[in-house]
């Protein structure tokens, strides 16, 4: 059996036997997705790896009490264990007059000077994520950035459906007018 055929759940359930191997697995699985969400969440990278390596601690040692008849799916599991812990550091974090920027990878074909403009893109749309209420820069995060459907990012954050959709279109009005002055040129440069 390949390790794509075993389920998450699956893993869950060694892992609470014990199963190195299976947590390897499901690290494997998991940790680079997990990292890109709680950096775009937090705009700090070292914060983000923080909080990656206490979410598969709790992996861990909550795997034993990890319960396949509630038939929750372990990537929505993951997810609210992520976003809890990032709003646990957004809480505690002190005031930053330099927060780290998303990182671009750039191939090897685009010139300095396009490279230059993507990083500051980037950098102009962390920004304006930052300047969002916490609870609206999560549901764009988990929708636009992470691919989730608005149940799945509903379910991640706790909160109805409604309550999402309604984060959405107030982060949506809050973005454009936070972006207003570069909406043109960011929206010319990315389609």
């Amino acid at each position: 059996m390949g390790t794509d055929a075993i389920t998450d759940e699956d893993l869950m359930l060694r892992i609470g036997d014990g199963d190195q191997t299976a947590y390897g697995m499901l690290v494997d699985r998991h940790l680079s997705q997990n990292l890109g969400y709680a950096t775009k969440i937090l705009g700090n990278v070292s914060e983000a790896e923080e909080v990656m390596q206490e979410a598969f601690i709790r992996v861990w040692k909550h795997a034993s009490r990890w319960d396949p008849a509630r038939k929750t799916r372990f990537t929505t599991w993951f997810y609210r264990v992520v976003t809890n812990l990032c709003y646990d550091v957004g809480r505690k974090r002190k005031p930053q007059d330099n927060v780290d920027m998303l990182e671009t990878v750039a191939s090897d074909d685009m010139s300095a000077e396009n490279v230059i403009v993507v990083n500051q893109r980037s950098e102009q749309v962390q920004e304006a994520l930052d300047a969002l209420p916490q609870r609206q820069k999560m549901a764009i995060i988990l929708c636009y950035f992470e691919g989730l459907s608005n149940r799945e990012a509903s379910d991640v954050m706790e909160v109805s459906l409604n309550a999402l959709e309604s984060y959405l279109v107030r982060a949506r009005r809050n973005l454009a007018d936070i972006l207003k002055d570069d909406k043109a040129s960011l929206l010319k440069e990315i389609g």
